[in-house]
């Protein structure tokens, strides 16, 4: 009888997660006539799988794609290398005030970006930036405080005997950090690639702020542009949505037991 309770339980918040998403895909092939339909009617009476390409041709959505396929991967290099970099220095080298500086690096996340908004659009503007990519593909080659915590916490976890052996060999700190440190970081550096794609692919804010120019979108920009003055184009927001939904979902769906084994790689360790 409790497992019963338990998978009916289970179940039902299935359902209640996944019904959304059932909606989503259900809207994008109605006829613009069932749309508004009260009661509303779940499965379309003909299914109208045209509505996906003519959405995708109202707008550029090619124009888009690309730009979101150049932040993303950009800004996924950028985390990569400086994120490595800075949680190598934190793990492996033992300076004057390291701790301190770590703490501080720590305390950046609890800093909304709603604060540092305003800031980062003086200074871009200041560099002439607006309108281009840069905003958001060169402030990932600065870091982020939460992808150094997680690759230093994983880098602790590497005995270093390894390095020590590699040093004896005649192996300079960044062939140490090259051949030794980074092959065993994979779990984590997949980790931090797909937490990654996932902000850039689904960022609007940002987006919304640094560009101007329409050729400039990214994909979410372009998805609000089916929402007007006089109305919403639901059918084709519904489209759009489902079909920009498939990568991270795919990358999920592939980078799923590297997600879990970068976590739980990724404890606490002094």
């Amino acid at each position: 009888m409790k497992k019963v309770v338990v998978y009916a339980l289970l179940i039902f918040f299935s359902l209640l997660f996944i019904a959304p998403l059932f909606w989503a895909v259900t809207t994008s092939l109605k006829s613009p006539t069932e749309l508004y339909l009260f009661p509303p009617k779940w499965i379309p009476s003909e299914w109208k799988f045209s509505n996906f390409a003519e959405s995708w041709n109202i707008q550029p959505f090619n124009t888009f794609l690309k730009n979101t396929l150049i932040i993303t991967v950009m800004a996924t290099i950028g985390q990569l290398i400086s994120c490595t970099l800075v949680a190598y220095g934190f793990a492996r080298f033992s300076f004057k005030g390291r701790d301190f500086l770590f703490l501080i690096v720590l305390a950046t996340m609890m800093i909304p970006w709603e604060v540092t908004m305003i800031p980062q659009y003086m200074e871009f503007n200041y560099l002439g930036w607006i309108n281009t990519l840069k905003p958001l593909i060169v402030p990932s080659f600065f870091g982020s405080a939460y992808f150094i915590f997680l690759l230093r916490q994983f880098i602790l976890t590497i005995p270093r005997e390894l390095d020590e052996a590699a040093t004896i060999d005649g192996a300079s700190k960044l062939t140490v950090l090259m051949r030794i440190i980074v092959p065993l970081m994979g779990p984590s550096l997949i980790l931090v690639a797909v937490f990654q794609i996932m902000s850039c692919w689904n960022d609007y804010l940002g987006p919304l702020i640094f560009l101007n120019d329409q050729m400039k979108y990214t994909l979410t920009l372009g998805l609000s542009q089916f929402k007007g003055m006089y109305g919403v184009d639901m059918q084709s927001i519904m489209a759009i949505t489902c079909l920009i939904s498939i990568p991270p979902l795919a990358i999920f769906f592939f980078a799923q037991r590297y997600i879990v084994g970068g976590i739980a790689t990724t404890g606490i360790k002094g």
